[in-house]
């Protein structure tokens, strides 16, 4: 049972030729067609979009979860071997000291080093503060601008 269907030139649009009013033998789609096509393919298009960046947040999350635990390994192991130089250092001078003294000369040199360290980060964040200042009175001045009191 073969059909053959033979497309009967239209009246209207070109020909392959250029001919006013002949088709070149296509069929061609209304722009009704076309919208409603489009609307059912873009929803489609957005949603494997979205797969796609899913899967691969996905795999860059693990990644990421990977590296900062190598992270947190490496600073722990840093963490022992700075513990490990703090008792070289008692042992060091447990042998013209007393431990006891070594002991105590080693806690006081941590103890000065985490004060430096502490005043050296409140002087940071002292000189952080003002920008907030500085932004509240410049919104302070936009305001007072909208409101035309032009300063």
């Amino acid at each position: 049972m073969d059909e053959t269907r033979t497309v009967q030139p239209s009246p209207s649009g070109p020909t392959a030729a250029g001919e006013p009013g002949r088709h070149s033998g296509r069929d061609e789609e209304t722009i009704g067609a076309l919208v409603h096509r489009l609307s059912e393919q873009v929803p489609e298009l957005v949603r494997s979009e979205m797969r796609l960046a899913r899967a691969e947040l996905t795999d860059k999350g693990k990644k990421a979860g990977i590296g900062v635990g190598m992270f947190s390994a490496a600073g722990l192991l840093a963490y022992f071997g700075a513990a490990v130089l703090i008792v070289t250092a008692i042992v060091a001078l447990d042998l013209v000291l007393p431990l006891w003294a070594a002991c105590l000369i080693v806690a006081a040199a941590l103890f000065l080093g985490a004060g430096l360290v502490a005043l050296a980060g409140r002087r940071e964040l002292k000189a952080a503060t003002p920008v907030a200042d500085t932004t509240t009175a410049s919104v302070k001045r936009d305001v007072a601008a909208l409101k035309g009191k032009h300063a």
